[in-house]
């Protein structure tokens, strides 16, 4: 009789374990190979000191702070302008919003929006192969042909502008006369909202859905969060709970939004092949006072081009491709953004000119050196401003909206004009809150950065100095 081979129970274990770890390393090469997925998380009107590592006092933000230890902590992080559309118009394109002809915030019904002949993020790494993926605020034109499957977006969830452009404004009849507000999924209208509580919540569950789905392919994930621009809304599990008011239980909710992103990618195996980016559009409006943030050591807020209106919390994390908790202090604007994703995901950035550098090799670590020369910051209708120039800040004569007495509440407080009268200079290196006017001090500072306007306003114009721009035009209807 033949005696039947056997392999020992602890042979045959150990056998399996091999096996397996051999197939999780050979997966792991695999995903190595693999384009990497980008998560691009934009907040509304969130201050520089809204994020517990940024220096938020009054609440938490674990989930930020733990990726910023993961990750490098950007202090020195611009938004193109201090206003909805065209903030998100210059994180899109790469280039200053004046440039394409986007201003301020575009309204319901807008004759313009973002033109479809320009290449979007999304567009660009939809031709690199791609899903794409955008769930939360749009606002850049509500017109069907502005709208996101038109600008490289395969999916789409969330509302088509600012959540206070609805009935509820509270200044609804005397200055404005807003019609609803309608929820879209891709292009169907599936509701118009009553209330908003429940958005954040839904599209946070929108980008794990999407993560989930799409872990076997590259995925670019767009989550401009509606809050925490007024009106302030909250989900029931967050209502009450942060002890610092509506405002603090609001960014516990995104904080929330970030931690299950960030979870899901971990769950799915994909999490160290992914570029995972949270910024803001612009500083906090300090007109509602308990209802918006804090920009705080910074001065003034958004609606104005000094340092509280435009610097912004930035973290990006990218497990074993950017160095953990380190800090860069080297300044960047978001429409470094888009060349510097084009880089890393080798993908095509189109044949228009665009006004952001590559920054992987200061993101990574590599060079402390900013690859602009200078950042210039545009407001209203193409008005140049102010001027970032290493170290130093200049303004030229402009006015700018001064809360005089916050709001309380969800109501606006009483804003005054104030002026910029001549040209002021600022050492941010020292003085940050930019307090002490040295225009006087350092007169060859003040003439190099007036040249260095005097080109870009050959290349874009400056409405204050009657110059004509050369930016290329949104399409109107």
């Amino acid at each position: 009789m033949q005696t039947a081979n056997f392999i020992p129970a602890k042979v045959f274990l150990l056998v399996l374990v091999l096996t397996s770890a051999c197939e999780t390393k050979r997966l792991s090469r695999a995903s190595t190979h693999r384009p990497p997925n980008i998560v691009l998380i934009f907040t509304d009107d969130q201050g520089y000191a809204d994020v517990g590592c940024f220096g938020a006092t009054h609440y938490s933000t674990p989930n930020l702070d733990r990726m910023a230890a993961e990750g490098v902590r950007f202090t020195q992080f611009y938004t193109a302008q201090p206003v909805c559309s065209a903030a998100r118009a210059a994180l899109l394109t790469g280039c200053y919003p004046n440039r394409i002809g986007i201003h301020q915030a575009l309204m319901p019904e807008s004759k313009i929006g973002l033109n479809p002949e320009e290449t979007t993020l999304a567009d660009m790494l939809k031709s690199a192969g791609y899903r794409t993926a955008i769930f939360g605020k749009w606002h850049l034109g509500d017109d069907p042909r502005f709208m996101p499957l038109q600008q490289g977006f395969d999916e789409y969830f969330g509302i088509p502008y600012s959540g206070d452009m609805w009935p509820k404004h509270p200044q609804q009849g005397p200055v404005f006369n807003f019609r609803e507000l309608k929820l879209y999924e891709n292009e169907t209208v599936i509701d118009t909202l009553e209330d908003q509580s429940l958005l954040t919540r839904q599209i946070t569950e929108h980008a794990v859905r999407f993560i989930r789905e799409n872990k076997n392919r590259p995925f670019f994930l767009y989550v401009p969060h509606p809050q925490p621009h007024v009106p302030l809304y909250v989900s029931e599990a967050f209502a009450g709970k942060s002890g610092a008011g509506l405002y603090g239980d609001v960014i516990a909710e995104l904080d929330w939004s970030v931690g299950e992103i960030l979870a899901e990618l971990k769950r799915q195996g994909i999490d160290e092949n992914t570029l995972v980016v949270f910024t803001s559009d612009n500083g906090p409006w300090l007109a509602y006072g308990n209802h918006a943030g804090s920009a705080k050591p910074l001065r003034e807020g958004k609606g104005t081009v000094w340092e509280g209106g435009i610097r912004e919390p930035c973290i990006m994390r990218f497990p074993g491709k950017i160095p953990a908790g380190t800090m860069v202090e080297t300044p960047l604007m978001t429409i470094d953004l888009f060349p510097s994703i084009a880089e890393l995901c080798r993908a095509k950035p189109g044949d228009r000119p665009i006004d952001g550098k590559n920054s992987w090799p200061v993101i990574t670590g590599k060079t402390r050196q900013s690859p602009q020369e200078a950042y210039f910051f545009y407001y209203n209708l193409n008005e140049l401003q102010g001027v970032r120039y290493k170290q130093w800040k200049m303004y030229f004569p402009h006015n700018y909206p001064h809360v005089e007495t916050p709001g309380h509440d969800g109501q606006p407080g009483k804003i005054v004009r104030w002026s910029v009268k001549e040209i002021e200079l600022y050492n941010l290196e020292n003085d940050p809150s930019e307090t002490r006017n040295v225009a006087a001090e350092f007169p060859e500072i003040k003439a190099h950065i007036e040249q260095l306007a005097e080109v870009m306003r050959a290349r874009l114009g400056d409405a204050m100095k009657g110059v004509e721009g050369t930016e290329r035009r949104a399409p109107g209807k």
